[in-house]
């Protein structure tokens, strides 16, 4: 069965669909079968792996009032090997008529249920505010990855972002979970950045990625190319990064499946 994760920081500006389309990339890289869903109406996830958001077919606007289903509305040529589905300004009506709408929370996880065993990570950028598009991409993943630059406000941005997470799984998805978090933009010769992720460290303990992905040129450069950074320069401290990201969180699911397997075992 494939995972669920959604990419989501309720403050902006911290390498959220950076690490959204550098994941998914750097997933599809290992042969993994990858979706990435551009849930946030400015569509930059989508203009990122090579698609034009003014020229899509359908997006998940389609998806969300369920006028198009999942194998509709995918696009399947991207510049990163991942399948994507795609957002523009549309996206904000989809909010709007959600609103009206019974069940409005469960939306994308209904329309996800036909392919999830298809791929082996769903991979959901989400719009960096709390609203019916974040809460339907929360209800709809398996666990949260959480980017956040090693600064103070950042900080405080992540303890409003917990809060957020623990009341949404004790009221719409009881399995939601931290994935982990990533240390963004980080940049070792700034002493609040090392003290924040000290303090990251001692109170997320390994929750907190291994992985740090650093301030570089070329991944903010390689949005504008429309491709994901490993194949705009492969070999900038960039890449380098979310790859070694991408390996932490196979790492990680693997442990964790095993686990499973293991505590079922025992069940029996």
């Amino acid at each position: 069965m494939g995972k669920i994760i959604a990419i989501a920081n309720q403050k902006g500006g911290v390498g959220k669909t950076t690490t959204a389309v550098n994941l998914a990339a750097s997933l599809a890289a290992t042969k993994r079968k990858v979706l990435l869903i551009d849930l946030d109406p400015q569509g930059n996830a989508t203009m990122a792996s090579g698609v034009d958001k003014y020229n899509v077919h359908a997006t998940c606007y389609e998806l969300l009032v369920e006028e198009q289903s999942v194998e509709q509305v995918v696009i399947k040529e991207t510049s990163g090997l991942y399948h994507l589905i795609s957002a523009n300004a549309d996206v904000t009506a989809a909010e709007i008529k959600l609103m009206e709408v019974y069940a409005r929370e469960q939306r994308l996880k209904n329309a996800l249920a036909p392919v999830k065993d298809f791929y082996d990570f769903i991979i959901i950028d989400c719009p960096p505010s709390l609203n019916m598009l974040t809460v339907n991409a929360m209800t709809a993943a398996d666990s949260v990855l959480v980017p956040m630059q090693c600064e103070y406000y950042a900080l405080e941005g992540l303890t409003a972002l917990m809060d957020t997470i623990t009341k949404l799984t004790s009221v719409v998805n009881d399995k939601l979970h931290i994935e982990g978090i990533l240390r963004t933009m980080y940049d070792p010769r700034n002493r609040l950045a090392n003290d924040v992720s000290e303090q990251l460290k001692r109170h997320f303990g390994d929750k907190v990625y291994r992985t740090v992905i650093p301030r570089n040129v070329r991944l903010a450069e390689a949005p504008s190319f429309g491709t994901p950074v490993m194949y705009y320069d492969k070999s900038s401290t960039g890449a380098k990064a979310y790859l070694a990201l991408a390996g932490e969180v196979l790492r990680k699911n693997n442990t964790a499946k095993k686990a499973q397997k293991a505590t079922a075992s025992v069940a029996n």
